[in-house]
């Protein structure tokens, strides 16, 4: 995300209830979908303790070996994150005023920020002595003075073990040696800055987790009786087709064909983003998850509701989301060769061209409902 919410135009009224079928009702959707958050998150919490053990490992015996294994957990600790995306836009625990996203999954970050970089070799934090290395101080100074200032979550993690990307046909190349006292200038500060951020990481997710247990006191109890909930989920993955994943995340990139528009631009994992993305969207259609350990979470759906009252479009937004996922996978790795080459561009254009017509279709999808008015453009 560029860290500013998108603006959104939303009406509010709703079908009554005894307009759906009795198996089908508001609140069993929302019970559903209130489970797959918590599966989601709970699945992206256990891939952020995995990924600290594995930084741990790595800070404390630097070795190619440690950092290949880091760099692999990173990326796996990303596929259950990435269908979360499909949660926020509307104010929840995740992205409301005091909401962690930021700290989490801030992008695009200035790598000059955090650490030397080409041609600057003794900016950022690690370098700067005076600077303390907590989790205090890194939150503090998360986007102080700039959207682009970053220091903490996924892709500040990314950027250390990856390092910045020079190479055309794959990721970064950062050496191990980085962290190696004696090899790399403050060394010792950039193994501690990796298993602080790290450290962050499982914080906010967990703290996220919690808003969605079940049998709380938290926003997933006052969730459950929030008259405007529907609304709210429509709006999630509403605005995450169109605004956000095919504007901000590709079409600005087509636009500028920039390496530092992508997502995961160090390691090279922005194809997995956009197919989290548009996987987390279908689960909430659908209202199925497959979580982590292939189990499967399941219930009454957006679908069905709004089959109820126009079948045709329920079969609309669910060949469309089909569609758009069957044209994500296309998208090939490296995304910053994708976006410069006529081939890629292609592949690219589909997958937006797919997102703006499901997009096209949840709005129909929101008027079967009741919703009046959901301005996904952003």
């Amino acid at each position: 995300m560029r860290q500013t919410l998108l603006a959104l135009a939303l009406g509010s009224a709703l079908l009554a209830p005894a307009a759906f079928a009795a198996d089908v009702t508001r609140t069993s959707v929302v019970e559903t979908y209130s489970q797959i958050v918590f599966a989601s998150y709970e699945d992206s919490l256990q891939g952020a303790r995995e990924l600290k053990a594995a930084i741990d490992a790595f800070v404390a015996a630097p070795t190619e070996d440690t950092l290949a294994k880091a760099r692999k957990t990173w990326l796996a600790a990303r596929e259950p994150y990435g269908q979360t995306e499909a949660f926020r836009f509307y104010g929840g625990p995740i992205d409301d005023a005091k909401g962690p996203e930021g700290q989490i999954n801030a992008w695009p970050l200035d790598e000059a920020y955090i650490d030397g970089v080409k041609g600057k070799p003794n900016a950022g934090i690690i370098n700067n002595r005076k600077v303390a290395i907590t989790k205090e101080k890194l939150s503090s100074l998360n986007e102080r003075g700039g959207e682009e200032n970053v220091s903490t979550g996924y892709h500040a993690i990314e950027f250390l073990l990856w390092g910045q990307d020079f190479d055309v046909a794959g990721p970064g190349k950062r050496s191990f040696t980085d962290f190696v006292d004696g090899k790399a200038p403050n060394a010792d500060r950039r193994r501690e800055y990796l298993k602080v951020a790290a450290e962050l990481l499982v914080d906010d997710l967990a703290s996220v987790t919690s808003q969605w247990k079940p049998g709380s006191n938290n926003y997933r109890a006052k969730f459950a009786k929030n008259p405007d909930a529907i609304r709210q989920i429509m709006v999630g993955i509403g605005v995450l087709s169109r605004a956000e994943l095919a504007g901000e995340r590709m079409e600005v990139a087509l636009d500028s064909r920039n390496q530092e528009d992508e997502h995961s631009c160090f390691s090279d994992n922005t194809h997995r983003d956009i197919i989290t993305n548009a996987k987390g969207i279908q689960n909430v259609w659908l209202g199925e998850y497959k979580r982590a350990d292939g189990s499967v979470v399941k219930g009454a759906s957006l679908r069905d509701l709004v089959a109820t009252s126009n079948a045709k479009t329920a079969e609309r937004v669910t060949a469309d989301m089909e569609a758009t996922l069957k044209a994500a996978e296309g998208i090939q790795a490296p995304f910053d060769q994708e976006i410069v080459k006529k081939e890629g561009r292609s592949r690219v254009q589909a997958t937006v061209a797919a997102l703006k017509k499901q997009a096209t279709s949840l709005v129909e999808a929101a008027k079967a409902l009741g919703i009046k008015k959901l301005n996904v453009n952003g």
